[in-house]
């Protein structure tokens, strides 16, 4: 695939597994420089194991975009390394099932400061970065966000305020820099497997509801992400987009 992403430098944050280390994989195929934020530096070195793409194209930023401070540690490195920014993905994102009577105050907090807070403050610290008119915000939410899911309350109302954000950046950043969420269902990553082996239900049973039978892949996440950063999609701000084999069309 040709993206037009040649020459970007794109900021991922959760880029060291899953969906944001699909993304970056195609991104630096396409020709781009990604800086892959993450809190555990083992995570980091394997992730550029992986995409063995030499300090030229990919670099690891250990941070912890739950707080105001990592976002701008994240901020400052790429600034010092690479002085602006074109593409930010927020992927960093946890999960965590339980009914709403079973929510301890410091699990919601935890969930709101990594799915909220830190797609709120590394949007705020990273756009003055976005010198390029036409640069490009990538908000990462789901299926939660669209409709109501059983048992994780605190998640859907999460990815609900990741979706809200992204309208507000949209409108208030306009035209300079677009801002779009990519809202994908069940897709076969590290979080997913920890939700499987936490749950009682297997993958099988994860793919039932969905009209194409199977839960996703990070590749086919990573395509649209690559898609809606593209250049080619000049004229999409503010657009939410489903990427989950058809659970909400139901």
């Amino acid at each position: 695939m040709n993206y037009g992403l040649g020459g970007k430098i794109a900021v991922i944050s959760g880029g060291t597994s899953g969906i944001g280390l699909a993304a970056a994989k195609m991104m630096i195929a396409d020709g781009a420089r990604v800086f892959l934020v993450g809190r555990s530096s083992e995570r980091g070195i394997s992730a550029l194991g992986i995409l063995d793409a030499g300090p030229e194209a990919a670099s690891f930023v250990q941070a912890d975009i739950s707080t105001v401070a990592g976002c701008r540690e994240v901020a400052e490195k790429v600034r010092q390394e690479a002085g602006r920014v074109d593409i930010l993905v927020n992927s960093a994102g946890i999960y965590r099932e339980d009914w709403l009577e079973l929510v301890r105050e410091e699990e919601f907090q935890e969930i709101m400061d990594v799915n909220v807070k830190g797609t709120f403050f590394l949007c705020q610290v990273i756009l003055p970065l976005m010198t390029e008119h036409g640069a490009s915000i990538i908000n990462i939410g789901s299926d939660a966000a669209l409709e109501g899911n059983y048992g994780c309350p605190a998640y859907c109302a999460s990815k609900g305020a990741v979706v809200a954000l992204t309208r507000a950046l949209a409108l208030d950043y306009a035209p300079r820099v677009r801002v779009n969420c990519v809202c994908p269902g069940d897709v076969a990553t590290p979080m997913v497997e920890r939700q499987l082996a936490a749950g009682d239900y297997t993958v099988e049973e994860m793919a039932e509801p969905y009209p194409l039978g199977r839960i996703g892949q990070p590749a086919e996440i990573a395509h649209v992400i690559c898609s809606v950063a593209s250049p080619l999609n000049s004229y999409m701000t503010g657009a939410v987009i489903a990427v989950d084999g058809g659970l909400t069309a139901k």
